[in-house]
């Protein structure tokens, strides 16, 4: 299968569960939740770069945290464009993207194809 439909099953399952378990985020359905991954998707690849680019100063000055504070925002993008998504404030949308990018690491998210040496 392509290795976009996998990671957007699996951030959609994390996104599910994850708003199962944070009361502050709320996803009316499963398709819902698809529609975050596939949207989170899309910002992480056009948005963030360029929030990244605007930040480095804060970013060097944090030694990195800030780019916690840039996902956290990805987040509210989100929200704020998927009606069945929604986050409660700007702390609920930072642990949810902390707590994203550890379930992604778990379930192997971007685990790029092992090859054998020759």
């Amino acid at each position: 299968m392509n290795r976009f439909v996998i990671n957007t099953i699996i951030v959609a399952v994390a996104v599910g569960l994850l708003s199962y378990l944070l009361p502050g985020v709320e996803v009316n359905h499963m398709f819902d939740a698809l529609l975050v991954a596939v949207v989170l998707a899309i910002l992480n690849n056009i948005v963030k770069p360029l929030l990244i680019i605007l930040t480095i100063p804060a970013t060097i000055l944090t030694l990195g945290l800030f780019l916690f504070v840039i996902n956290a925002l990805i987040i509210q993008m989100a929200a704020w464009v998927i009606d069945g998504f929604h986050v409660q404030s700007f702390w609920w949308a930072l642990l949810f993207s902390l707590l994203l990018s550890l379930l992604k690491s778990l379930m192997g998210y971007g685990e790029k194809d092992k090859k054998e040496k020759r």
